[in-house]
């Protein structure tokens, strides 16, 4: 028989069979087992943070990034309920991550219902899987499952409970190696039913969403778009799978209707929609009658309202699209001038916003400050407010998972953690949390994470003293101006209370300085710069309606 391991060691080489490098958390006295073990482990490394979101939302990001499972760590009742905000981020974003939590004896208990919740019921509906351990010898089998599932296309978040009792097991079982899979290839008549449909339009357009932000989807959607020239449109989290500075690149839909880009997709006879789920916001808004419109996507299209797609491709995407790609044959009448005009009339209305130099800064300004400051490689970490729109419409992105923003769960909090495990993959690329400063302070401590960590990275916080994006929308609906402002700390102070540089913008061109300082001086520095948001309903409803209808 062979030799007995302790089931929390067990659990631990398991992890380290999946290629684990990290594991984010806030560890509790249940997980003390398990983190003794840990500590005994050659390539797995303990990020210790100071909130469980923060870890939560690190690793949700370490799997946006490399396409493998990040893992984080909390102990039962409160440590387990503050991961929920992040296992749903992940879930709804398609990120793969593994929440591992503590719990109390199964078997025998002293201490009653003390801190007590069913945890595996409240993680089912916000994971792909959610399972408590309660025997050693199941351990490998189920982490194996877990990440299998983390993975699997849609990827997203799964959820393991380790008690305490389960832990100080003595086991036989060893861990279970993965397995070698192929996403299955699209089916040959769907692909000729798509190209047919294609072919015979006059104005195709491709709308690239977050299902597509994979290595090989890009590449393929750029070889599709070079040999049939046709246009192409991303959603917020479709940024920089295709170079934003391509010229048949049509906009960005930040907004879900009456933008510049929308008259482009209304202008469309055929839509390919590729790596869409109707869990992110809406790009367009499908209408009977209207355009063809073709899913194309690891799964089905759900059936939504606004979303019915004639046709689907279902399969690995990289492969549909290049299905697609060899099968095609251009076509002499296909119109993209008509759709590129839209893109023309777009940039020359938001060059002329950039251009007004204001201060406190007003966001299009702010918008290509930032893109002239960060080279082509650089990451900005979006947190969540009217901001992200502004980045989203004005941003150029030019290489895939450079600009990370959340338009899935759209929670706040997550800026400044996910910019923390960019900087931590990838510390020879210039990296950029904005916040605006009611998401900064929801998860402001990890700033004392960044520093010990040692992570070279700029926190710009955008302040105005409110919950700017809800009083922008309040204010929309002819409601008064009531119940969402608020006082905020002296920001440079709070960030030199951390250990880290704090800098306080004085003007636009103080601003621009502050930006190249912090871009090229090492460690974690963060800005104070006060926006101005009283145009946002002047510059995203009438102003961009009232242009766009007149094209």
């Amino acid at each position: 028989m062979p030799e007995t391991t302790k089931a929390s060691d067990l659990f631990v080489q398991c992890l380290e069979a999946e290629g684990v490098e990290y594991i984010f958390g806030v560890p509790g006295e249940e997980n003390l087992d398990f983190l003794e073990s840990l500590s005994d482990s050659k390539t797995i490394k303990l990020v210790l943070t100071r909130h469980e979101q923060g870890a939560g939302f690190m690793a949700a990001t370490y799997g946006r990034h490399t396409g493998k499972t990040g893992v984080c760590l909390a102990t039962l009742g409160p440590g387990a309920t503050n991961l929920v905000t992040a296992g749903a981020y992940a879930q709804l974003g398609g990120m793969p991550m593994m929440m591992i939590t503590g719990q109390k004896p199964i078997k025998k208990s002293k201490q009653g219902r003390f801190q007590i919740l069913d945890v595996v019921e409240m993680m089912g509906p916000l994971t792909k899987y959610a399972h408590q351990l309660a025997a050693g010898e199941n351990i490998p089998s189920r982490i194996r499952e877990a990440f299998r599932l983390a993975e699997e296309e849609k990827p997203g978040a799964v959820h393991i409970e380790f008690p305490e009792d389960i832990a100080e097991e003595q086991c036989h079982s060893r861990p279970i190696p993965a397995s070698i899979a192929r996403r299955p290839s699209a089916e040959g008549k769907a692909v000729r039913q798509a190209v047919e449909a294609l072919e015979g339009a006059s104005r195709p357009v491709l709308v690239i969403g977050a299902g597509a932000n994979r290595k090989m989807t890009g590449r393929m959607l750029r070889q599709l778009i070079e040999k049939t020239g046709i246009p192409f449109v991303t959603t917020q989290m479709g940024k920089g799978v295709i170079d934003e500075r391509h010229p048949l690149f049509l906009g960005c839909a930040a907004l879900s209707a009456g933008d510049f880009v929308h008259r482009a997709i209304e202008a469309a006879d055929c839509i390919v929609n590729i790596g869409h789920d109707v869990i992110e916001k809406p790009p367009f808004f499908m209408e009977r009658g209207g355009a063809k419109v073709i899913h194309v996507s690891s799964k089905t299209a759900e059936v939504d309202p606004v979303y019915f797609p004639q046709i689907e491709v279902i399969g690995d995407i990289a492969n549909a699209i290049w299905q697609i790609k060899e099968d095609i044959v251009p076509q002499g009448k296909w119109d993209a001038a008509s759709l590129t005009q839209y893109r023309r009339a777009d940039v020359e209305h938001t060059e002329k916003l950039a251009a007004d130099d204001r201060f406190p800064i007003f966001p299009p300004h702010l918008v290509s400050q930032v893109r002239e400051c960060m080279p082509e490689d650089g990451i900005i970490c979006l947190d969540n407010g009217v901001y992200k729109i502004w980045f989203a419409r004005g941003f150029t992105a030019y290489l895939p998972n450079t600009v990370l923003l959340d338009n899935a769960l759209a929670t706040m909090g997550a800026g400044l953690p996910s910019a923390m495990m960019s900087a931590m993959l990838y510390p020879e690329r210039k990296v950029m949390a904005i916040c605006g400063d009611g998401g900064f302070m929801m998860n402001s401590q990890e700033m004392e994470t960044a520093v010990r960590l040692g992570l070279n990275m700029t926190v710009l916080v955008l302040r105005d003293d409110a919950y700017g994006m809800i009083r922008w929308k309040q204010a929309n609906m002819g409601f008064k101006d009531w119940g969402l402002t608020y006082g905020n700390p002296d920001f440079v102070a709070y960030a030199n209370s951390y250990g880290a540089t704090g800098h306080r913008a004085e003007s636009s061109a103080h601003l621009a300085q502050l930006l190249a300082h912090c871009r090229d001086t090492p460690g974690v520095h963060l800005i104070d710069c006060p926006v101005d948001y009283t145009e946002n309903d002047q510059i995203l409803n009438s102003d961009l309606k009232e242009l766009s209808a007149a094209l």
